[in-house]
């Protein structure tokens, strides 16, 4: 394979992927191995492991010419990860896909048969997910239908980051800077000819999923926040009621106060309605803080990623090309062994 100007360029963000890694790379080995009409390279992003996933790296960049390695200094997130595999990637196009093979490596044809066909963005459709708890499902359902009522842009439903792009769309995500990505948010606001494909999601490898409950608030929150600009609306609209109910009591209290003998008893009403505005008042403090704390964090101009080491494509030339190797095979060579 020439290591210059690949055809096709596979993107694989791993964050302790050490359980499920050597498969992963046997399965795209296989793909692409049965697929003689294109160039490819496998762009192996470490997001800064704590396992054993670097040393794993190195042997594949080692053992297979068409591998590169994108060490990054620390963990920076599967969103910047996956942004400095499309920043190192060479191909006419790119294949964002995740170690764990919950996105069989197999559908990546079909995404390159779309994509010879005109579309530049071809994104996975999750037709069933097998492997995931009803409350990840509809965590996911919703998810995706707040975001496209919030949203300007319709980000398409049950699609992940799994998805090719088209090189012009590569180089359309990279011209957007911004800090707080949602990747699948940004490759629907670029526009271009774009397919979804329907597949079945399969359980999980290995290991454990790399996005709790934690994580995937702070996506959806980066999905809102970046995408729109209704929750300021809301804020509007809170202010506009509060300020209403506010003028309503206010003049409530004079009529009964000038027309009747009586005034507006109720300590505990007065207390309920203080509680209520400044309840309004934190939200609406809330969601500006998210706002701001955006800006603060886009005008530092502070590099999405660092990368630590970068591991280039071998030629072919310099080093033959090997067969997948079993985890069992690698354990009794050394490579799995630990290093004192």
């Amino acid at each position: 394979m020439s290591s210059h100007n690949p055809i096709i360029s596979v993107i694989i963000p791993c964050y302790n992927e050490e359980e499920v890694l050597l498969t992963c790379h046997s399965r795209m080995i296989e793909v692409f191995e049965g697929y003689d009409n294109h160039e490819y390279e496998l762009i192996y992003v470490n997001d800064g492991s704590s396992d054993r996933t670097e040393e794993l790296l190195r042997y594949l960049h080692d053992s297979y010419p068409q591998t590169r390695v994108v060490m990054l200094s620390r963990n920076f997130g599967h969103q910047a990860a996956v942004t400095a595999g499309l920043t190192a990637a060479s191909g006419q196009c790119a294949v964002i896909i995740d170690a764990d093979l919950q996105d069989p490596p197999e559908v990546i044809l079909q995404m390159i048969d779309r994509w010879q066909s005109g579309y530049e963005v071809v994104y996975g459709v999750r037709e069933s997910r097998a492997g995931e708890s009803s409350f990840k499902l509809r965590s996911a359902q919703l998810f995706y239908r707040l975001i496209n009522k919030l949203s300007d842009v319709e980000i398409p439903l049950d699609s992940g980051d799994f998805r090719l792009l088209d090189r012009r769309a590569v180089n359309a995500m990279l011209a957007m800077p911004e800090r707080h990505r949602l990747l699948r948010g940004m490759s629907s606001w670029i526009g271009f000819r774009q397919f979804g494909l329907k597949y079945a999601r399969a359980a999980r490898f290995a290991g454990t999923t790399k996005y709790p409950i934690r994580k995937m608030i702070n996506l959806a929150l980066d999905g809102i926040f970046s995408f729109s600009t209704v929750p300021l609306r809301l804020v509007t609209g809170l202010g506009g009621l509060t300020a209403g109910l506010a003028a309503a009591g206010i003049f409530y209290s004079l009529v009964v106060r000038i027309f009747t003998p009586n005034w507006v008893a109720g300590w505990t009403t007065l207390i309920l309605a203080i509680l209520l505005a400044s309840g309004v008042q934190m939200f609406c403090f809330g969601v500006l803080g998210e706002y701001v704390g955006r800006i603060y964090t886009e005008i530092k101009q502070r590099p999405l990623f660092i990368v630590r080491e970068m591991l280039e494509v071998k030629a072919a030339a310099e080093e033959p090309k090997m067969q997948p190797v079993a985890s069992h095979t690698m354990a009794r060579s050394g490579v799995l062994s630990r290093t004192g």
